[in-house]
């Protein structure tokens, strides 16, 4: 695999470049470790809280910015004899951060798995066909990641 050229600086700045919006918005710990548990299934505050030991005042913020943001969005639920609660459910938004947490987790098999099988993959659904996260150019065809080249617009 070939180095990316040595820069003295990134071609967009911090406060213009949309990668770094994104890793404000979702690059800490917790708020990742609540996308990947609803990409699972997980939707209740109580079972976050029970998955991920997160405190609930941390899990609380964390789920409010999710929200704001539009990432999750919130449903009333009620268990019978119980009062009503809310459900944090991935919008399409944040559905669409799936190839994204796939493709972690791809990585964190490839490179912190230490040689064991992975304890999770992803097939198609209807299908047992394997799946992997991959770049593809506009006529579909797959590009290494040492093929991808930043290009600045206007």
């Amino acid at each position: 695999m070939s180095q990316i050229p040595l820069a003295r600086r990134s071609p967009v700045p911090p406060d213009t470049c949309n990668l770094a919006k994104a890793i404000d918005l979702i690059g800490d710990r917790w708020t990742l470790l609540i996308l990947r548990a609803a990409l699972y299934g997980v939707r209740r505050f109580d079972d976050f809280q029970s998955e991920l030991g997160c405190p609930r005042t941390v899990l609380s913020g964390r789920l409010k910015k999710l929200v704001d943001a539009g990432l999750l969005t919130k449903k009333a639920y009620k268990a019978p004899g119980k009062r009503a609660r809310p459900e944090y459910v991935l919008s399409a938004t944040g559905l669409s951060l799936r190839p994204i947490l796939i493709g972690l987790t791809q990585w964190g098999d490839a490179w912190l798995g230490q040689g064991e099988a992975p304890p999770i993959s992803f097939t198609k659904a209807g299908s047992k066909s394997a799946i992997r996260a991959a770049f593809v150019d506009v006529e579909g065809r797959e590009v290494r990641p040492d093929q991808i080249r930043p290009v600045l617009r206007g």
